[in-house]
């Protein structure tokens, strides 16, 4: 397990189910299976796939169906935009003693929402410059090589989202996710947005 296996090409599905994270020491985690770049659109096995958006009861079910066997899901990953097959064994195993009493814990350990992955990675922010002694640089943004894709809450579907975000954390932690083109790696980074650490802005870098 954790292998995918062959890749097809294959235009944008028009609905999928968006990976926003893959928790740590799950299913998921043993897998390819990236954040925020990779849509899951079906199962191997899935007939109607090919002509139609993905069907989020059923594959629910199949999920259900395979607990503790191996099953492969069909991923669709924005970067190649080609569809692969990802093996994963559905498992609680993984989450007893964490899961909050009388909740059913996740057998994917996916956090994932229904989406158009042609619009989904719209609004990206790409550091252009990082002010010396910095909240960003403190966190380590690199300037032309990092973008900001999203936030431990989700996607920043709007221009201004990110913006106000940052006003809502001043003085608090903010977790982001941040791509490295330099590198071809998703990372998670916390900045803490302030006022009084010398410089222009909260957080002393610019986007473009």
């Amino acid at each position: 397990m954790g292998q995918s296996q062959s890749s097809s090409s294959a235009a944008a599905p028009p609905k999928a189910l968006h990976v926003l994270r893959v928790t740590p020491s799950s299913p998921a985690s043993h897998t390819s299976i990236e954040p925020f770049f990779d849509f899951v659109v079906g199962y191997d096995g899935d007939a109607a796939m090919s002509h139609s958006t993905v069907d989020v009861a059923e594959l629910e079910r199949i999920v259900e169906a395979h607990e503790n066997r191996t099953l492969n899901l069909l991923v669709w990953n924005s970067k190649d935009q080609q569809t692969r097959v990802v093996p994963i064994v559905p498992s609680r195993v993984w989450s007893q003693g964490s899961s909050p009493q009388n909740s059913q814990p996740s057998l994917l350990g996916l956090s994932m929402r229904i989406c158009e992955p042609e619009y989904a990675l719209d609004n990206v922010w790409h550091v252009l410059d990082v002010s010396e002694g910095s909240p960003a640089e403190s966190a380590g943004l690199v300037p032309y090589g990092d973008y900001i894709t999203g936030w431990s809450g989700g996607i920043l579907s709007a221009e201004n989202d990110f913006y106000d975000l940052v006003e809502a954390h001043v003085d608090k932690p903010l977790r982001v996710y941040v791509y490295s083109s330099d590198f071809d790696a998703l990372r998670e980074v916390v900045l803490v947005p302030n006022r009084h650490w010398g410089g222009q802005g909260l957080l002393g870098c610019v986007f473009g």
